[in-house]
């Protein structure tokens, strides 16, 4: 599979809806998003805990109302095709996401995000298997398969090898994380991983996803070990080289 990295982020303004309208053009599998929530509960699609990066302007999400953050240009630093685009709800990116594509939802911020999360996905049109949820903090990734069982949940890891060739974190400590929080499986940085770890990983009955992959070589490389999904900033890009790839 392959999930567009804060929608076609390489080619349109990240986590927007023309980023996202993109990438479905494009032939995504899936997209994946960030997630934050407003002073007054709403569930917005930004990377960052304040809007300085993407809007210029530097008012922290958490304490900013939805009507505040929706006067803010965010799409004018990728060109003027893109001025006028505001930070979207999660509402209004689910509407985006056709029949049988999937959405990766990245928790930003903290636990106080869980419940407002699930309410959004509750009054959608989307199927369980469409939604998943990815976190760099185990915890919420926990309690998020505390609350919402039968929703996929994945780890996310920033995976690091050492210069006598071991992991940080190591494949047992990994593994360790995984089962203690009921993760699905772990989506790991693309730089240090290799055939063994990934191998070992499935093995135990986990699944192994990779971000962010902007590399065919690389891209393909992940594909041959089978990792279920390669996260990247160029889905067309990559998708259609995969594609091409591909046996008939």
């Amino acid at each position: 599979m392959i999930v567009a990295h804060r929608g076609a982020s390489g080619e349109a303004p990240e986590n927007t809806i023309p980023a996202f309208n993109l990438a479905w053009k494009q032939g995504a599998d899936a997209i994946e998003g960030d997630f934050h929530l407003t002073k007054d509960g709403h569930v917005v699609c930004i990377h960052d805990a304040n809007t300085k990066k993407v809007a210029g302007k530097n008012l922290v999400v958490k304490d900013t109302t939805l009507a505040e953050l929706k006067k803010l240009d965010v799409g004018i630093k990728k060109g003027a095709a893109f001025k006028g685009t505001s930070i979207p709800t999660i509402g209004e990116v689910f509407e985006t996401i056709p029949a049988e594509k999937k959405i990766y939802i990245e928790i930003k911020c903290g636990l106080e995000i869980i419940s407002p999360l699930l309410r959004e996905v509750s009054k959608s049109q989307l199927k369980k298997e469409q939604v998943v949820f990815i976190c760099f903090d185990a915890k919420i990734i926990g309690a998020v398969k505390m609350e919402a069982p039968y929703f996929k949940a994945y780890w996310l890891s920033n995976v690091k090898q050492n210069q006598d060739g071991s992991f940080t974190p190591s494949l047992e400590d990994s593994l360790a994380t995984l089962r203690k929080v009921k993760a699905d499986g772990m989506s790991s940085s693309s730089s240090a991983v290799n055939d063994k770890f990934i191998t070992k990983l499935q093995m135990t009955g986990f699944e192994h996803h990779v971000w962010t992959v902007n590399e065919i070589k690389v891209a393909q490389w992940f594909a041959d070990q089978g990792t279920q999904s390669v996260t990247t900033d160029f889905p067309g890009r990559i998708k259609g080289a995969l594609k091409a790839k591909a046996p008939n």
